[in-house]
């Protein structure tokens, strides 16, 4: 536990001004988003989302926490995320379509990057040693509740891909000792089955129905694997 919050607050110490760009730029982006939504700024998203999670898998887990366990398999999934937006940008599968009806749970997730420092601060924590808008859970927020917001057409494998880092935030709140993850946690329930009940009906009613449900399967295996081998790799932080 110690290795592991000594790697974020030297993270907060050296990128707090870069921390501060960033979420400048994800704000204006999606406010743009809203306000302007041009082919332009639908673009630009894709290209921050590239960089965003870029940032979390090389700078964050590479640079920062490169003294945790399996270190290395977290840039790697942070990283598979960047290139899925890589491929998003170039193949234009997300269109950034406004979707009103769930636009109360995306304010909430849209707060949470900001609510994680307040309430780091509000049970004693002080900067550097405290989470921030620009780490991992608070990515996996931003970007669910973005992808909820506009939700007509998503990436499916972006959101299972983060919904499952988010049911993972569960295991830290024990083994780190961070309440702040049931925030993420918790939200992220009704999101996951948001997403899968927009899914199933766009999908199921044509004439792949099959293959429909066994990309469906498939990607919950995925994921459940994904999940098992990362829970594994936070519990043996403990033992560091």
């Amino acid at each position: 536990m110690e290795t592991f919050w000594n790697t974020i607050a030297q993270y907060n110490e050296s990128t707090w001004w870069a921390q501060i760009l960033i979420t400048a730029a994800g704000i204006l982006l999606t406010a743009l988003l809203y306000r302007r939504p041009t082919v332009w700024t639908k673009r630009s998203m894709k290209i921050y989302m590239v960089f965003l999670n870029g940032w979390i898998a090389l700078v964050y887990y590479a640079m920062y926490c490169d003294t945790r366990n399996y270190h290395y398999v977290l840039s790697a999934f942070w990283g598979t995320v960047a290139l899925i937006w890589l491929w998003d940008l170039f193949t234009g599968y997300t269109p950034f379509e406004r979707n009103p009806k769930y636009h109360m749970l995306a304010g909430v997730l849209y707060a949470m990057p900001f609510l994680y420092p307040l309430l780091s601060w509000a049970r004693g924590m002080e900067f550097p040693m405290m989470t921030t808008t620009v780490m991992p859970c608070s990515v996996a927020a931003f970007t669910i509740g973005l992808l909820l917001a506009f939700s007509r057409k998503v990436n499916l494998l972006v959101i299972l891909f983060l919904c499952h880092w988010a049911l993972i935030a569960f295991s830290k709140v024990y083994v780190y000792k961070i309440p702040e993850d049931l925030l993420l946690a918790s939200a992220t329930v009704p999101a996951i089955y948001l997403f899968f009940k927009n899914y199933i009906a766009q999908n199921l009613h044509k004439e792949t129905k099959l293959s429909a449900r066994l990309m469906n399967w498939f990607l919950i295996l995925m994921c459940i694997v994904i999940g098992v081998f990362l829970s594994i790799t936070l519990f043996q932080e403990v033992g560091k």
